[in-house]
């Protein structure tokens, strides 16, 4: 049975921890480097957050993926193959989309085990040059988390991925693997997980260019300080 989508205050619990704002002074650092009265590591670590949460938002809504062009799964490589059997099924455009749609739903309930490990990543990270991600291009920040999480995202997807194509309900997976006979689900789950990965942190780097654009619509006075004059 799929898991149901969580709603969107469960989200937003699992995203910060069980609060629902957060203060100018819960997450001070003491040490860090400021600028203007503020940390330049908190502004950083708020604008994170804050990009992470509208994203995540956004992508576990019923449909998220789905919905949003610019992060929607394809079909993994091994269904564009032809011949045989697959090319039977596989002709008809409905039929693609259906299985299309099948996986983007299978990357929300993905995505909603990556959630808390983008927030915990966002509270433990180091942050070496706060200034120069503050002062970079729109998705520094995010570009930055990226390459400090190293693919941990893929690692916490895969295993639902696998899990939700060996185990599934859905008639119309079940024929398109069955069509693919001796094909290793274990390299479809990858391809997935890697594809969602993509696209998550595409999704977090589109906010964060927002919230640059935009600081006044956070209502965060420390997001507004830090990024107001840029």
């Amino acid at each position: 049975m799929p898991l149901s989508t969580p709603s969107l205050l469960s989200r937003r619990t699992l995203m910060l921890g069980g609060t629902a704002t957060v203060g100018v002074a819960a997450l001070g650092l003491a040490g860090c480097a400021t600028y203007g009265g503020f940390s330049l590591v908190e502004a950083v670590r708020r604008l994170l957050q804050l990009s992470a949460n509208r994203a995540f938002d956004r992508l576990l809504a019923p449909g998220g993926f789905w919905d949003d062009q610019f992060a929607r799964l394809s079909l993994p490589e091994q269904f564009g193959r032809r011949g045989g059997v697959l090319e039977q099924i596989l002709t008809g455009p409905l039929f693609k989309e259906r299985l299309a749609r099948a996986f983007n739903d299978m990357a929300g309930r993905a995505a909603y085990r990556a959630a808390p490990a983008v927030t915990e990543a966002v509270r433990g990270m180091g942050i070496r040059n706060a200034l120069a991600l503050i002062n970079g291009r729109p998705d520094e920040a995010t570009t930055y988390l990226r390459g400090e999480m190293s693919g941990r995202l893929i690692d916490i997807m895969l295993p639902e991925f696998g899990d939700a194509l060996r185990m599934t309900n859905d008639p119309l997976i079940g024929q398109a693997l069955s069509a693919l006979a001796g094909v290793d689900v274990g390299a479809i789950a990858n391809n997935l997980a890697a594809e969602a990965d993509d696209a998550i942190w595409k999704s977090i780097g589109r906010e964060e260019a927002e919230i640059r654009r935009n600081p006044r619509g956070t209502g965060d006075p420390v997001l507004e300080r830090a990024f107001g004059g840029l």
